[in-house]
């Protein structure tokens, strides 16, 4: 018996460019695509766009749609396809092999007006996915639209090769890029670009597509992006604050691993996909993904008196009982990032010593110094008992990742590879703190706000300070916020099986 041939759709099997520019499988897409109302696809008003279209996916998904919604009202398919193509989608390409790529995918060839193409209206090679291949706008040394450096070779190559100035953004006017009005804008953007240097940070991007996408006013708007703009993220504020105040987001698909949306692919915090409803506004039905389990609750974005948004639904009511203590917050004992003023890289220590030293705690050594040495900032922790934990720890999955505290004697400092809890005036209450640190109770609060490797200062905020003059047990914690058997087994079940106080 002969088998039937199997012919694997080609979108699924691309390589990703970077875990900053990933390719969208047909799955998710059409998952984002079934959050939108359905007649859109069976109007032939209806104009869509990808503002950065790296495979064409997006698009060709709608154009499948709809060839069947407008079978009634253009019954010629060659006809029909025509008006799909020329009159209702849009791309601009992120580099000029995604626009062939595009175009192959959209048009089943790379020239919308060559004769293997599908279309037969369109005049130029292009037809509706653009792409200009633009340089960045240097202002006092930095790209006026996306903030990257002009020390950064990549970004102010010649015209031959690409420099990253993706053109939806790069704009002041994105109603010029196409000078037509859109219902649905819908893609996966770039997500950040390295600002260059030794201690070089990553600007995010995909937030500005958001922003410049609200610009050109559509009914509805739905894009892929990370989730960290949910809790920070270095340049993130001010488009969180605007993001968890907007009530026209009206759905949030919020996956804790990125890798249960993009195979293979890690993106730290994991990934979301959104709908964004012009004309209707209210609370926002929020579909949390974990181990294989979908959680769904109809709520606000923001809790009140809280800044940031809470990932997992069933976190709020432990939250709550947490905050109605009005406790203060662990976080104040925290020290600010870079404790002592000695960067990661410092070396200005030797390897050998005793009690006239100071001891100091870097990344992968312990070392030494002078007494008489000058420390930057931080002497008055230098001569407490304190405890340091990794300024980087994990990926912010709370399933992995694993707080283990350092207790670190008077006379001692660290690098920024640390930041310091206390101080504490005897290693007993440090032996305390630290089975505090050791419980569940204390991961699974750290991890509401801990959505990358980063475990600084802010990341501690919702953990309440405790009693130091005794230990700490998960059993004690949960006695102590009335916390019932599902919160608790939750609780358990987001966090690392062997941390856990006894």
């Amino acid at each position: 018996m002969i088998k039937p041939q199997h012919n694997p759709d080609v979108l699924n099997c691309l390589a990703n460019l970077s875990s900053d520019e990933v390719f969208t499988s047909p799955k998710i897409v059409n998952q984002m695509l079934d959050m939108l109302p359905q007649e859109l696809f069976s109007s032939p008003e209806t104009t869509f766009l990808d503002p950065c279209t790296k495979s064409g996916v997006f698009l060709r998904e709608i154009a499948k749609r709809l060839i069947v919604g407008l079978e009634d009202k253009i019954p010629d398919l060659q006809e029909r396809i025509n008006h799909i193509l020329t009159k209702q989608l849009y791309g601009i390409a992120i580099t000029r092999l995604t626009a062939l790529l595009s175009r192959r995918s959209l048009y089943c060839s790379k020239f919308a007006s060559g004769k293997y193409s599908i279309c037969t209206d369109f005049k130029n090679d292009d037809g509706n996915i653009k792409f200009d291949n633009l340089k960045h706008t240097f202002v006092n040394h930095k790209c006026k639209y996306c903030g990257v450096s002009d020390n950064v070779d990549t970004y102010t190559r010649d015209d031959s090769l690409e420099s990253y100035a993706y053109e939806f953004i790069h704009t002041d006017n994105p109603k010029e890029l196409f000078n037509m009005k859109f219902d649905v804008i819908i893609g996966n953007p770039p997500y950040q670009l390295s600002t260059g240097g030794a201690q070089a940070q990553a600007i995010p991007l995909y937030n500005k597509f958001i922003q410049q996408s609200k610009k050109l006013n559509p009914r509805y708007i739905s894009m892929i992006v990370p989730s960290r703009w949910m809790t920070g993220g270095f340049g993130l504020d001010d488009f969180r604050d605007e993001m968890l105040h907007d009530d026209r987001l009206r759905v949030i698909h919020d996956f804790i691993d990125a890798s249960d949306c993009f195979t293979g692919v890690e993106i730290k915090g994991g990934v979301c996909y959104f709908l964004w409803d012009r004309d209707n506004r209210g609370l926002c039905k929020i579909y949390t993904h974990q181990n294989n389990v979908v959680d769904f609750a109809e709520r606000k974005l923001l809790e009140d008196n809280l800044d940031v948004f809470i990932r997992q639904n069933k976190a709020i009511s432990i939250l709550n009982k947490i905050i109605d203590k009005k406790e203060k917050s662990f976080s104040s004992i925290v020290s600010s990032q870079r404790p002592f003023g000695l960067p990661t890289n410092f070396k200005d220590y030797i390897l050998n010593g005793d009690d006239s030293f100071i001891k100091i705690y870097g990344n992968k050594f312990i070392g030494y110094l002078p007494k008489n040495y000058e420390i930057p900032k931080g002497n008055n922790l230098i001569n407490k008992w304190k405890i340091l934990t990794p300024k980087a720890v994990g990926s912010g999955n709370s399933n992995v990742d694993w707080i283990k505290p350092i207790i670190a004697e008077t006379h001692s400092i660290c690098t920024e590879t640390y930041v310091v809890t206390g101080p504490f005036d005897s290693k007993e209450i440090c032996q305390n703190v630290c089975t505090y640190i050791n419980t569940k109770f204390f991961h699974f609060l750290l991890s509401l706000k801990k959505h990358t490797q980063d475990c600084l200062q802010k990341s501690f905020m919702f953990i309440p300070l405790q009693d130091f003059s005794k230990s700490w047990t998960d059993k004690e914690l949960y006695a102590k916020y009335k916390l019932t058997d599902e919160e608790i087994a939750f609780i358990e079940s987001m966090v690392r099986p062997e941390i856990g106080g006894k």
